[in-house]
């Protein structure tokens, strides 16, 4: 049976290859309840938590965000890095070419340690919460805030909201049978209301839940997965003869799984993730990632102490080892028992399956969970899917909604109100969303069909300058304003050359490649990673030795080699944001009625004043975000640990290497 919607075409197929049921999997009361009560729990703990938190007073809030212990940061930084996307798309590229997207997690062992002991510890003696403040107290000015709020903003579309949409409608699509665009509107829609009624204010505590349901269904799924084959050997010898049935006059490269599929360093030239990209050009990603993205640093600034963020970057990196055994094997199994649907290369098969023709290995992961699952554990594992999901678009629209009001929007209308600001942040979710489901034709072409590729290579054109830019910013004090502004600009123009290109002529796939010239799509993203970002650090620097540097004076606990002058710093530029609320006169307010006050507070649009801090309440305040002291034992404890951590990625590199 089949249907047109936006030009693509549903088809509903066989939920196994040897069963001719529908593709509707969850039609059992035992997974309906599972998810019921799964959300019903996540809604209740968000109810709880803002009711119980005091929202009121800015000294409550922000002493507040210094009050976190190292284990729910630990599972924050995880949940919040891994959902439904990285189970389609790692599954998806593993199926495809095996255990080598593995590494993309384990890099990341190296660099939360360098998040923890080299770049959280002067956002702390900065004194900032945001990253595009810290940007504009290193630099003054306000073109550079401004750039990488647009470009924060741009990265949200093209990877982030786009992807994780594509990713929650694929599963939603394979339990249901819904087409994708359907699926993407009712992922919107109960997401509003999670986001409405859950609020923000308990997003760590659900991540440490989603964390620990996300793990054990993955343990479950795997131990499934690896009894369906086996065991490990048989999975190894059965992975390497796993090849569909129609293959057409296709090159065998096509179908054929890799004769490396096993090495997770590759050939550094013929390699489809070459070992020098995988090692520097990945690192240059997760350094923006992990060291300079809003969602990670803001977890790790709520923390009791530089301890616990050192301990909570610890726990993050262990739990990185996971994904290796819970996604990428499981993906490679996937393509295992469904050879024909994950590993199709016929594009008219992979239309049949999945309703796209360069692939269907984006199905892998979400076929074993309907397939292998018992009824109750697969209804959980879609719930936890689901609300992972929902639970880092809330982040992202509610991050995206604060960039654009305040750093974009308060340029356009600097007279603005409060309620202005509000309204003009939630029409413009509306707006990114509409733009965000447009792109999903491009996600879902792009790379091969496979989404954690689509999703690293965008990231690889348009990231390293920005990483750059941190980099020097911390290490390097002799850089200054122009040399940061036209480094940003002179990165963004080289990266977007490739990028549109790219996106130009298209990926194509093995069956048809793109036409794309070699000199601008035949490095591989990974190489052009290292190379843009090496081109970015030179332009930089070059142009802020031929400029006037910056005074030490404003430097102070900004960057490395200043971060314990105890001096007081001398701001480049004053905040210019105006509080118009407090400068209007207080005048009686009329008492809302019961509906008013219910429906205000349900929307989060209270008119609460704020208490007034003394001035020794602000001096505590600020002395307290600033704190980068440790106690001696707990300092040494944690960097032991990182020790240990970094050995285990050493000894994982070199066993799967």
């Amino acid at each position: 049976m089949s249907y047109d919607y936006f030009g693509f075409s549903y088809v509903r197929s066989n939920a196994r290859n040897n069963s001719g049921g529908s593709t509707v999997a969850l039609h059992n009361a035992a997974d309906i309840s599972v998810i019921v009560v799964y959300f019903v729990v996540v809604l209740a703990v968000g109810l709880w938590a803002m009711v119980r938190t005091n929202r009121a007073t800015v000294g409550g809030f922000f002493l507040a965000g210094r009050s976190m212990v190292w284990w729910p940061i630990g599972a924050s930084l995880f949940a919040s890095n891994i959902g439904s996307g990285h189970f389609v798309g790692i599954a998806g590229t593993a199926a495809a070419s095996g255990i080598a997207i593995g590494g993309f997690e384990w890099n990341a062992l190296i660099v939360v340690c360098i998040l923890g002991w080299l770049f959280v510890p002067i956002y702390i003696k900065a004194g900032v919460v945001t990253m595009p403040e810290y940007l504009k107290k290193r630099f003054g000015g306000q073109r550079i805030r401004i750039y990488l709020s647009v470009l924060s903003l741009f990265l949200y579309v093209f990877t982030k909201i786009s992807a994780d949409m594509f990713s929650g409608a694929i599963f939603i699509n394979q339990a249901l049978g819904v087409d994708i665009y359907l699926a993407v509107v009712l992922l919107l829609l109960i997401t509003a209301l999670y986001t409405v009624t859950g609020g923000l204010a308990a997003v760590i505590y659900t991540d440490t839940l989603q964390t620990i349901i996300m793990i054990v269904g993955s343990f479950i799924l795997m131990g499934f997965a690896f009894n369906e084959v086996g065991g490990y050997e048989r999975f190894q010898e059965r992975y390497m003869e796993a090849i569909p049935s129609v293959t057409a006059n296709f090159s065998a490269s096509c179908y054929e799984p890799r004769p490396d599929s096993f090495h997770l360093f590759r050939n550094a030239i013929t390699g489809d993730l070459p070992w020098p990209g995988l090692v520097f050009g990945l690192t240059i990603q997760a350094l923006w990632y992990w060291c300079t993205d809003q969602v990670i640093v803001q977890r790790c600034l709520s923390a009791k102490n530089l301890s616990h963020v050192k301990a909570g970057c610890i726990l993050c990196g262990y739990l990185k080892l996971l994904p290796m055994f819970l996604m990428v094997f499981p993906g490679m199994i996937s393509r295992i028992l469904y050879t024909d649907e994950v590993a199709c290369v016929d594009p008219a098969e992979c239309k049949k399956y999945c309703g796209a023709t360069v692939g269907c290995t984006n199905i892998a992961y979400p076929k074993m969970v309907l397939d292998l699952m018992p009824n109750g554990l697969r209804g959980l594992m879609l719930s936890v899917m689901m609300a992972s999901l929902m639970s880092s678009l809330t982040s992202i629209f509610n991050s995206a909604s604060t960039l654009f009001t305040m750093d974009i929007y308060t340029k356009i209308r600097r007279s603005a109100t409060e309620r202005e600001l509000m309204i003009a942040g939630r029409v413009f979710i509306l707006v990114l969303i509409g733009v965000s489901i447009a792109w999903i034709p491009v996600v879902q072409s792009a790379q091969s069909g496979q989404l954690f590729d689509y999703i690293q290579s965008i990231t690889s054109y348009l990231t390293p300058p920005v990483a750059a830019l941190f980099m020097l910013a911390i290490f390097c004090k002799r850089v200054n304003e122009y040399g940061a502004f036209y480094g940003l600009i002179i990165g963004l123009a080289i990266g977007l050359s490739r990028m549109i290109a790219e996106f130009a002529y298209g990926t194509g796939s093995c069956v048809e490649p793109s036409n794309c010239p070699t000199i601008i799509c035949g490095v591989h993203y990974l190489y052009f990673s290292i190379i843009l970002f090496v081109i970015s650090c030179i332009v930089i620097l070059s142009i802020s030795l031929m400029t006037k540097p910056i005074p030490d004076k404003h430097l102070y606990r900004l960057c490395w080699s200043l971060r314990n002058r105890t001096e007081e710093r001398i701001e480049l530029e004053q905040d210019d944001w105006v509080d118009n609320n407090s400068m209007e006169i207080e005048e009686p307010e009329e008492e809302p009625g019961l509906c008013k006050k219910a429906v205000m507070c349900f929307c989060g649009l209270e008119q609460k004043k704020a208490a007034k801090l003394t001035p020794e309440e602000q001096e505590e305040m600020q002395k307290k975000l600033t704190d980068t002291t440790e106690v001696p034992l707990w300092r040494n404890v944690v960097n032991a640990n990182a020790l240990i951590l970094l050995c285990v990625a050493v000894f994982c590199h070199g066993y799967f290497g």
